[in-house]
């Protein structure tokens, strides 16, 4: 399907920790997490320590926290990379991380440690092309403003483009109240265009624009 992820052969790979989630962090979106569970705790301070991204992915089946007799923990294949921009302390074994979204990878191979950390093989994705935001889109472009006002600097980034398509759909993706198998889809989208006019389609459905 034009505009989807197509598997590249001979992708340089890496090994990478995950933090399965219920949430789809895009790139250059702002994701806050509360982490409390000793594995994650862990993972923060090796991710600190050693200046290293971990990865997000949506968990499609299962629970964020770990529980005794839990369903197995299922998650999509495509996620993307999250460096630590700041983390407090707020109370003991608590830490409250700031995290931004960078490149999206695909999981090759992943296993669960004794700890119940997940670690994976991973193969970087390369960035979609640059495009600037088209005229018919610049209503999507005022939308995304408005919307950044209400949800405030905590869960949207400092530094804006407005004029980036890629940019503008990957924060209204965020922002707008999709299904999470629907946000799913608009990260594994690989062309901008793709991914607004389906937005603006959702959004004209929804009377909107």
């Amino acid at each position: 399907m034009r505009g989807f992820l197509r598997r590249a052969p001979d992708r340089e790979t890496m090994p990478l920790p995950l933090f399965p989630l219920r949430t789809v962090l895009y790139p250059g979106g702002v994701l806050p997490l509360r982490v409390f569970e000793q594995r994650y705790i862990e993972l923060t301070k090796a991710c600190l320590r050693d200046r290293t991204p971990f990865g997000v992915c949506l968990i499609t089946e299962g629970d964020e926290v770990a529980r005794a007799a839990a369903a197995p923990l299922r998650f999509a294949t495509v996620g993307t990379l999250a460096t630590i921009d700041g983390c407090d302390m707020p109370e003991l074994g608590i830490f409250e991380v700031t995290a931004t979204g960078g490149a999206r990878f695909e999981v090759l191979s992943h296993a669960m440690r004794a700890d119940g950390l997940v670690t994976a093989e991973v193969a970087p994705i390369p960035p979609e092309p640059a495009v600037a935001l088209a005229a018919a889109h610049a209503p999507l472009a005022r939308l995304l403003e408005v919307l950044a006002n209400r949800v405030g600097p905590r869960h949207f980034p400092a530094a804006h483009a407005y004029g980036d398509a890629s940019w503008v759909g990957h924060r209204l993706a965020e922002l707008l109240p999709l299904p999470l198998a629907v946000k799913q889809g608009m990260l594994e989208i690989n062309d901008s265009g793709v991914r607004l006019e389906l937005l603006q389609r959702f959004l004209v459905q929804q009377g909107v624009l």
